[in-house]
């Protein structure tokens, strides 16, 4: 079958029914969520959880994110995580200008990005409407797959339904997980819960992300979202 030039293909209807059952909305036209966030955080099994507080922005029409966040003794640690035009960032400063950590900007880098923006389409329904740059799969009733990018950057994560119906986990095979310089693909779990109705969407308030290493399942971040508004 041979495409018109522009043409967008329509989505899948369980894709539909999730947005729907989600609340998510076509318009008015916003172009971005905004949420703050509270949890705790680590690197590494051995590693102690670390509060943290963050704000994070979620585009709405194309896979793009930022997340920030203040942890460490007195908040004065700041993490920058981020996928903007194509370009993945990750920083890490002490004090706001001393430089502690910075990470690569290749493929597998931009890969485990898409990745986590893909996650969390929970926390930003809308954008299973609007981001027509995804494409989807239906495995079964309770299973979708979700895609995004080209070439070594193209990465697909799994959404799993809850009771509900709405996206109580995820789960990636092979996410890029930084370690001893270079990037390894790890399995990568996460999960949401505690839903609720917030303007006029039903939001996960909670959510954990672990890593599969070594057959075992290490949780490495536990947070809980503290403020949502579309922008």
């Amino acid at each position: 079958m041979t495409e018109t030039p522009g043409f967008t293909p329509p989505l899948p209807s369980a894709v539909g029914d999730l947005a729907r059952r989600l609340g998510a909305r076509e318009g008015p036209a916003r172009e971005a969520v905004r949420l703050t966030q509270a949890g705790a955080m680590r690197g590494e099994a051995r590693e102690t959880f670390r509060r943290f507080s963050a704000s994070q922005t979620i585009r709405l029409d194309r896979c793009a994110f930022r997340w920030q966040a203040r942890t460490g003794p007195l908040g004065l640690v700041k993490v920058t995580d981020a996928f903007i035009d194509g370009l993945p960032t990750l920083e890490v400063t002490a004090l706001g200008f001393i430089p502690l950590a910075h990470g690569p900007g290749d493929a597998s880098a931009a890969r485990g990005e898409i990745m986590r923006y893909l996650a969390e389409l929970a926390w930003a329904p809308d954008a299973v409407l609007r981001n027509r740059t995804l494409e989807w799969d239906i495995v079964d009733a309770r299973r979708l797959m979700v895609r995004h990018g080209d070439g070594a950057a193209r990465a697909e994560v799994e959404l799993l339904l809850d009771d509900q119906g709405r996206i109580g986990a995820i789960f990636a095979a092979d996410r890029p997980r930084y370690e001893g310089g270079r990037f390894v693909a790890r399995p990568w779990h996460g999960r949401f819960f505690d839903y609720r109705r917030h303007a006029g969407r039903w939001l996960p308030f909670r959510a954990e992300v672990a890593w599969s290493i070594d057959n075992r399942k290490v949780t490495v971040w536990r947070g809980e979202i503290t403020g949502w508004r579309l922008d």
